[in-house]
């Protein structure tokens, strides 16, 4: 990559990735300041057996807000008045929660995963080499493999394949079967390789249950939304108070988990 940059196709990317550059910058100049509001807070979950986990919720809130300030244009802007003020918002979706919900796990999940970095490295290794094995010709389906085996798929040290290698029996993820008075060290992996791999799980409410529990149906001394926020398609959004359109249904745009 170092040489590619130095030739003309490196100087071609440089080129388009300023171009690109300069459209999101302008992109975000398009935001404006505005409150957020989540009408869906008090009915969201988050794993909470540490006290580490409540600044991994307030992550998880703010994620939600800043979905929401990205589709600010896409969203029926409300008013309230406090203290002779008038203060504008616009309100969460369950589009943008759901989206958060499929973002979260593998931003927030990994501050949250029982395993350090290397050693869930060292795991998806382990997966590789047993979906390998048994894609051989006439192999059996155990999850057995050795460790000279892995060091060879992996190209770790001993010394390192020793200490996660340890931390996976201590977490139940590997089980010794051989590697007593002379015979080769086997494990067998006690987690199946061909199940999706999720960073971890940490408490998020389906999207579904919280939309059948009926949050979010106050409105108590909301006094409307107010008009002039041009949606997508050019029209006027904002300028009833007739209630919100379902998701997605007025042009508003879906962000990409990407």
């Amino acid at each position: 990559m170092q040489r590619e940059r130095r030739t003309l196709s490196g100087l071609i990317a440089r080129e388009e990735r300023q171009d690109l550059l300069k459209k999101l910058r302008n992109a975000q100049r398009l935001l404006q300041p505005v409150h957020v509001l989540n009408p869906y807070a008090p009915d969201l979950t988050f794993v909470k057996e540490r006290t580490r986990h409540r600044r991994d919720n307030e992550k998880y809130l703010t994620l939600i807000d800043a979905i929401t300030l990205l589709h600010q244009h896409q969203r029926r802007r409300g008013n309230h008045t406090v203290s002779g003020r008038t203060v504008e918002f616009i309100e969460v979706t369950l589009d943008d929660i759901a989206l958060a919900n499929q973002l979260a796990p593998e931003m927030l999940g990994r501050s949250l995963d029982e395993l350090p970095p290397q050693t869930r490295r060292l795991l998806g290794y382990i997966r590789e080499l047993i979906k390998k094995k048994r894609a051989e010709p006439g192999a059996k389906t155990s999850a057995t493999f050795a460790r000279k085996e892995l060091r060879e798929h992996c190209g770790w040290s001993l010394t390192q394949l020793r200490v996660h290698i340890e931390r996976l029996i201590e977490l139940e993820y590997l089980m010794l079967r051989h590697g007593r008075l002379g015979n080769p060290f086997v494990y067998e992996l006690l987690i199946d390789p061909e199940t999706p791999e999720h960073v971890a799980h940490i408490g998020l409410i389906d999207v579904a249950t919280l939309n059948a529990s009926g949050a979010a149906t106050y409105n108590a001394k909301v006094t409307g939304f107010s008009g002039g926020v041009t949606g997508q398609n050019g029209q006027v959004t904002g300028g009833d108070q007739t209630p919100p359109s379902p998701p997605n249904a007025n042009g508003g745009g879906h962000l990409s988990a990407s």
